[in-house]
């Protein structure tokens, strides 16, 4: 299963739902604005570390951020 479609959009839905910007997306879990750029393009994914950060920021399970549940 490719879950980068899924991964991308659900960050970028997140982020927007939050109001934040990709550079402050980016500043909460220690990444670039760039690689939150390129994340929700679906160019690239990210570490395990990585998700895990942003589904504790965003108070969802990984599973729903990959796409394998449609529940938060």
């Amino acid at each position: 299963m490719d879950y980068k479609p899924f991964f991308s959009k659900r960050i970028f839905e997140l982020r927007k739902q939050r109001g934040l910007s990709q550079k402050e997306l980016g500043a909460a879990i220690g990444l670039s604005h760039k690689s939150i750029s390129t994340i929700e393009s679906g160019l690239t994914s990210t570490s395990i570390e990585k998700l895990i950060l942003l589904a504790q920021f965003f108070n969802v399970s990984t599973d729903y951020l990959l796409g394998l549940k449609d529940t938060p």
